[in-house]
C-alpha cells in the first residue's frame, strides 16, 4: 500500500487517519508497518465498506465524498475473475520514524553485528543464480546517485529485479534511496570496509 509524500505528512500530523482502497481482497491487515522515506504508516484497522461518507473522506483528507470516490475508483485494484473490487475503509495512524535511517547511519559495527550481516548476505546470495550482494554493494558505492536503469544494466539484470534487490539491502540499512539512484550508507561502507 503506498501514500503520496503529501498524504504520510498528514498521517504524521494526524489530519488524516483513513484511506480507502479498491481490491480484490485485502492487501493490508492491522498491525501492517508500512515504511517509507518519511517514517512508518502503521495499519490500524481494514474493513469492507458499501459508500465513503462526508466524514470518512475528511478523515481521509478530503473535502467531498465525490472527488475521493473517483479518485479510489480511477486507482483500482486488481479486479476478481468477475472483474470487480470491493471498497476497503483503511485505518492509518504515524507509527514514528523509519528505523532504518538510525540503522542506516550505525557505522560502528560490532564483531557479532558484523558477523550476522555476513550470514544473512551469504544466504541471500545462496537463494540466487549467483553472488550478487556485495557486487552490488560495491556498485553502488562505485556510482551514487546513478539511476536505476544504468545500475540494474551494468548489473546484468532487468530493473524491477534489480530495485528489489536493493531494497533487500535497504533494508539492513546498507543502502538508502535517493531521488535519483542510491548510495551506500555509512553502515553499509563500514561492511564493504570490514568485508574481506
Amino acid at each position: 500500500m503506498l501514500f503520496p509524500p503529501a498524504t504520510i505528512d498528514a498521517i504524521a500530523e494526524g489530519r488524516v487517519t483513513l484511506a480507502f482502497r479498491r481490491w480484490e481482497r485485502p492487501r493490508v491487515k492491522p498491525g501492517s508497518m508500512i515504511r517509507n522515506a518519511r517514517g512508518v504508516v502503521e495499519i490500524v484497522s481494514v474493513e469492507e465498506v458499501d459508500s465513503i461518507s462526508a466524514a470518512d473522506a475528511r478523515a481521509a483528507g478530503f473535502d467531498d465524498a465525490e472527488k475521493l470516490r473517483a479518485l479510489v475508483d480511477k486507482k483500482r485494484g486488481r479486479t476478481g475473475a468477475d472483474g470487480t473490487t470491493r471498497l476497503f475503509r483503511v485505518g492509518v495512524r504515524f507509527g514514528g520514524e523509519d528505523p532504518r535511517r538510525a540503522l542506516r547511519a550505525s557505522a560502528d559495527l560490532a564483531a557479532d553485528e558484523l558477523d550476522s550481516l555476513r550470514k544473512r548476505l551469504d544466504r541471500m546470495d545462496a537463494a540466487a543464480d549467483e553472488p550478487w550482494t556485495r557486487t552490488y554493494l560495491r556498485l553502488i558505492a562505485a556510482h551514487p546517485e546513478v539511476v536505476s536503469t544504468e545500475l540494474a544494466a551494468a548489473a546484468g539484470i532487468d530493473r524491477p529485479a534489480f530495485k528489489l534487490r536493493v531494497r533487500r539491502l535497504k533494508n539492513l540499512g546498507l543502502t538508502e534511496s535517493l531521488e535519483v539512484g542510491y548510495r551506500i550508507s555509512p553502515r553499509g561502507s563500514a561492511f564493504l570496509d570490514a568485508d574481506p
